[in-house]
């Protein structure tokens, strides 16, 4: 019986160590995906931009360094696999819950959980891992909740931002960014603003995506 115990818990602690990142299918290419419409002003955009099954995409002194997908079959299909993608994420079993994010706090690689809204306000979140490292961060777990960021920062113990493309947050509501130095893919069930700050990764939102004032770049 000790013996068996004991392999369970170890097999447990390895679990909490390999997250997996989620299958984006064909939304994986997008760096900016709505359901209804894109509004970009003053802003720089490197990577595709997808709507569906919405068509608006509204460009302000915006460069957009990618391809337009206005409610085609690209942009169709990215929408199908988004939608999977965010079901899937919905049941991922969580390693940690986790009650703020509204302190600086250094993380290893996992998936945290909050129970309902998530917000920072001029702190720094530290992903303390490997290049091959996952991270999973699910907001509104108990069905309602937002992610809010201001002059919020994500980064690794060196200062530098992790790769984007090991970083995830589920969002069952909408996530707003503002001033922040942002890192990771939002999967988001309403509407994604970004105003001014970078944001390092891809903004897949059910509803709209406005950026304004600010640079984003796609997960390689």
């Amino acid at each position: 019986m000790k013996r068996l115990l004991l392999v369970i818990c170890v097999l447990s602690m390895g679990t909490l160590a390999r997250a997996q990142s989620p299958d984006l299918g064909a939304a994986q290419s997008f760096v900016l995906l709505a359901g209804s419409a894109v509004t970009c002003t003053n802003s720089t955009v490197n990577g595709d931009v997808g709507v569906s099954p919405g068509t608006a995409v509204t460009q302000t002194s915006c460069i957009i360094n990618g391809t337009i997908h206005a409610d085609d079959g690209v942009a169709v299909q990215a929408n199908i696999d988004f939608f999977s993608a965010y079901a899937a994420l919905a049941l991922t079993p969580c390693d940690h819950v986790l009650t703020t994010l509204d302190m600086d706090q250094t993380l290893s690689p996992g998936v945290y959980c909050f129970d309902a809204a998530a917000t920072s306000t001029g702190h720094v979140l530290t992903l303390n891992g490997s290049s091959t490292d996952t991270w999973i961060f699910k907001i509104g777990t108990l069905g309602t909740g937002a992610l809010t960021g201001t002059s919020f920062s994500v980064v690794t113990p060196s200062g530098a931002p992790p790769p984007c493309n090991n970083v995830f947050w589920w969002v069952a509501q909408a996530a707003t960014m503002t001033d922040s130095q942002f890192v990771g893919t939002i999967l988001a069930g309403d509407a994604i603003t970004v105003t001014r700050g970078t944001f390092n990764g891809d903004a897949l939102a059910k509803a709209a995506v406005t950026t304004t004032g600010t640079t984003v770049s796609a997960a390689p």
